[in-house]
């Protein structure tokens, strides 16, 4: 066989073009309607999401189902494509969100904060998996294992979203509180146990219910997050900082990224998730000494604003919103949505108790916890990769994820109306405005894509 036998042909000219019509419509439409959105109070997240929604099978492929199907043909080479964009997007949004997660806050407030934590996903997990198996086989995916979707439906409902919840609190100017900084806390260990209970479930999914395997896994998450924190941090921290030092432009992103990429690969070989790889290695690249994540600024512009409108409007295009026409469909929508609320903030609500806050704090504690935001879009459509949810089950947890969002911050404005900052409060709030006034921080959204510079999370500069 000669060599020019065994060379793979290029995309053809077809499918090139109109992949390239894809990236622009999608990006397009996203941007602007995610403008929209913020000029209308809401979330960007809201219309980048609805430019999917209207480009997709909800709209346009119904009332102009030729040019519809044209730009947007619903085959397994085109969808695949556009995957492919979307999750690179996915991983460094996600290593992103580990970037923002400020260890030594967790370290300083992790034994109050276990508590809040612990009731704050225990409840909605339990309660989601309850309704997991109580939802119709309409709902799940063909051929997807009970057990398995129910398990699916309960991480779903446990996760928070912490670039939800800091652009939240930085933009009510309550970071500084102490009830701001117990959500942020609570709000990262809850992340990060979702993250590992979602790689634990798509192993479930992809290797079978069987002991043994579930055993296999938890051993691959053992030994993943113990390389995380010994070699790996030595390693991440090496390469940051090296990059940092040497006089090239750009060399801090370039290694950012691939990082991120290796982790991701990393952790998809052992069966996990790739994006809990890439949620890791944001984590060490964040806590690493001696290096000022404000020179990954221009990558922060690309995701935030390229790659992560992108992927939210490609997963839009999977959101089918006619079939909530279908009155059972619909309550069962809302069944889901109510556990999912009610499963958060009373979770929340009860750790707060029990951690001796009183009961507006308690209150705000599961206002700002129950938003899910990017976190739980993420996992819907790790729930479509996966073969367990359908397309009706897709859209609404999607609609969960928004809607949650749209309620946070109002009811803990409310809450913390009720709060009574104290003097402690006070000068952390003025050490908070020291930091911002010194390190500019860089452009983000309301839907809580924010930038991770030392300004947004109010960590000392290394």
């Amino acid at each position: 066989m000669s060599v020019a036998a065994t060379v793979v042909a290029p995309l053809s000219s077809h499918t090139l073009m109109v992949l390239l019509l894809q990236v622009g419509v999608l990006l397009l439409t996203a941007l602007l309607l995610g403008r929209l959105a913020q000029r209308l109070g809401m979330p960007a997240i809201v219309g980048e999401l609805s430019a999917g929604v209207l480009l997709g099978p909800s709209l346009l492929a119904a009332v102009a189902p030729g040019p519809g199907h044209w730009i947007f043909p619903q085959n397994a080479e085109s969808m695949h494509l556009l995957d492919a964009v979307g999750q690179l997007g996915v991983i460094l949004l996600v290593g992103f969100t580990g970037i923002h997660v400020d260890l030594k806050l967790v370290r300083r407030q992790g034994t109050r904060a276990a508590g809040v934590s612990a009731a704050g996903l225990l409840l909605p997990l339990g309660l989601g998996v309850g309704v997991g198996f109580l939802l119709p086989t309409s709902l799940r995916a063909p051929g997807a294992d009970p057990t398995v979707f129910a398990l699916f439906v309960g991480v779903a409902m446990c996760v928070s979203a912490i670039p939800v919840i800091a652009r939240t609190l930085i933009d009510m100017k309550l970071i500084h509180r102490d009830v701001g900084q117990m959500i942020l806390v609570a709000g990262t260990v809850d992340d990060t146990v979702g993250w590992v209970l979602l790689s634990l479930v798509a192993s479930m999914a992809t290797a079978g219910l069987v002991a043994g395997q579930v055993l296999l896994t938890l051993g691959k998450v053992a030994l993943l997050l113990l390389f995380t924190m010994t070699l790996g941090r030595w390693l991440v921290g090496a390469a940051m900082r090296a990059a940092a030092r040497r006089d090239v432009a750009g060399l801090p992103v370039i290694t950012a990224v691939v990082l991120m990429t290796l982790s991701a690969a990393g952790s998809q070989s052992l069966g996990l998730e790739a994006v809990f790889g890439a949620f890791l290695c944001g984590v060490l690249i964040g806590d690493a000494k001696n290096f000022d994540t404000s020179a990954l600024a221009p990558l922060n512009t690309t995701v935030m604003g390229v790659l992560a409108p992108l992927f939210f409007a490609t997963a839009g295009l999977r959101m089918d919103l006619t079939a909530l026409g279908d009155p059972r469909i619909a309550l069962w929508g809302f069944a889901v949505f109510a556990v999912a609320v009610l499963g958060k903030f009373l979770g929340a609500f009860v750790g707060g108790l029990t951690s001796r806050m009183n009961r507006w704090e308690s209150i705000a504690l599961g206002a700002g916890m129950n938003a899910r935001g990017v976190i739980e879009v993420i996992i819907a459509l790790a729930g479509v990769r996966l073969g367990l949810l359908s397309v009706e089950m897709f859209s609404i947890v999607v609609l969960v994820a928004v809607l949650t969002s749209l309620m946070a911050p109002p009811l803990l404005r409310m809450a913390m109306n009720r709060v009574e900052q104290t003097a402690e409060e006070d000068l952390r709030r003025h050490r908070v405005l020291a930091v911002e006034h010194r390190v500019p921080s860089s452009s983000a959204d309301p839907v809580g894509r924010t930038s991770m510079t030392i300004s947004d999370t109010g960590k000392d500069p290394r």
